[in-house]
């Protein structure tokens, strides 16, 4: 208990440092970009680390095929996979940040994930 609190007070003294760290974080994932793509590449999609999508390609086959729920689901499976991949990065970069930081593992602070 009384390491918990020796490890809060540290905290408390380095929020200066850990708000600096976490505005840069916020900068970083907003460059990371993830693709996913569905149907063999008929539609692809780019996400950035904010979970916005960037682009949103479909090919002239998928595109031309006239099936509109077939078009749906491969827009609606690339895109999942493409933020499935970018929580895995956000989830990679904050805990480089925090272990950066000294921060003990599992310590769920807003913004790290």
């Amino acid at each position: 208990m009384f390491k918990q609190i020796g490890q809060l007070a540290s905290l408390m003294g380095n929020l200066p440092k850990i708000r600096e760290e976490m505005e840069r974080l916020q900068e970083r994932l907003g460059r990371l970009t993830a693709e996913g793509d569905a149907g063999a590449g008929m539609v692809k999609v780019v996400v950035n680390g904010r979970l916005e999508m960037q682009s949103c390609r479909i090919s002239a086959d998928a595109h031309g095929s006239g099936d509109r729920e077939m078009l749906e689901e491969l827009i609606h499976a690339a895109t999942n996979q493409a933020v499935a991949k970018m929580r895995q990065q956000i989830s990679e970069e904050t805990t480089r940040t925090a272990s950066g930081l000294g921060l003990p593992p599992g310590l769920n602070l807003p913004g790290l994930g």
